[in-house]
């Protein structure tokens, strides 16, 4: 089983950053791929970024050129540096991880961003 817990939500203004972190323990030896997926009220849960353990990246269109996802793994953590926020980046983002094609989820983190 994998367990992953999400920080560093939280409040923003437009234009404003945060960073997000996710932290996986249990068995974390066969991850392949870790990233941030988000839902925001009333719409269906997106995929917002991913990466692999060799650093292979991918970002939804909505979020390039502002968001940065990236991986430490020694720490088994994921980072999402989310630059230049919109009041449409305001969701619940969730942390995934895949493990021998099992999708493992984290409890999510709020992300607000004000106008």
């Amino acid at each position: 089983q994998v367990r992953l817990v999400e920080s560093g939500g939280g409040l923003a203004q437009a234009g404003g950053s945060l960073r997000l972190s996710c932290a996986a323990s249990g068995s974390v030896f066969s991850i392949q791929r870790m990233g941030w997926y988000r839902q925001a009220p009333g719409r269906q849960r997106e995929s917002v970024a991913h990466i692999t353990r060799v650093g292979t990246t991918n970002y939804a269109d909505s979020v390039k050129g502002r968001f940065t996802i990236s991986g430490d793994n020694v720490k088994n953590t994921v980072y999402l540096q989310m630059n230049g926020l919109k009041p449409e980046d305001t969701a619940v983002y969730y942390c995934n991880a895949i493990k021998a094609g099992t999708n493992y989820w984290g409890q999510g983190t709020q992300v607000t961003v004000s106008s």
